[in-house]
């Protein structure tokens, strides 16, 4: 069984207001960079391939945890939102009404308007962990972490998560035949 670790990249100024990132490629705040500067990662991060999301904010987190080189890889670029990218969750709700209370009752199906389903992004993740044979710590984001959890939990994306999930940690699972098991979560 291979180790995986997955830590979201450090916050943006799109993130400390609430507002869907997606596939915007935004710079990490000032904020996000003092946050990093005052991190440092687990024991058991020291000496994994560390691999990155193309997107600016993870491959600035990357480099200020001392990975300037990580590989990208656009496997585990955060969930394509869409026409909802910018916008707040509560305003969609407030707006859409009924027809957002159904879209998010889809779970793993769930699709914002032009965007991608959770249950696709597991798919092009699911190709990535196929490959995975070294111990690997991936900057990521949060779309990519949660369909990760739904993986190792059988969690259906409908209702609340089984473990709430500290978005500054690092969560470890264990890789094995391209399936994902729990290892340890919300490590700091």
């Amino acid at each position: 069984m291979t180790l995986l670790a997955l830590l979201r990249h450090a916050d943006t100024a799109w993130s400390e207001e609430g507002r869907i990132q997606g596939r915007s490629d935004l710079p990490l705040s000032e904020s996000g960079r003092a946050q990093l500067r005052a991190r440092a990662l687990p024991l058991d991060c020291r000496g994994m391939k560390v691999v990155t999301s193309p997107l600016a904010r993870c491959v600035e987190t990357a480099a200020l945890l001392g990975a300037p080189d990580a590989e990208r890889e656009p496997r585990i670029a955060e969930m394509h939102w869409g026409a909802w990218e910018g916008r707040l969750l509560a305003e969609l709700r407030r707006e859409l009404g009924e027809a957002m209370r159904q879209n998010e009752a889809r779970g793993l199906d769930f699709r914002p308007e032009g965007g991608e389903s959770p249950r696709e992004v597991s798919s092009r993740v699911g190709l990535w962990l196929e490959g995975i044979t070294t111990p690997t710590l991936a900057i990521t984001h949060r779309g990519v972490i949660r369909v990760a959890l739904a993986a190792a939990t059988g969690w259906d994306m409908t209702g609340r998560p089984p473990v709430k999930l500290d978005w500054s940690a690092v969560h470890f699972f264990r890789i094995a035949g391209g399936s994902l098991t729990v290892d340890r979560l919300n490590v700091r």
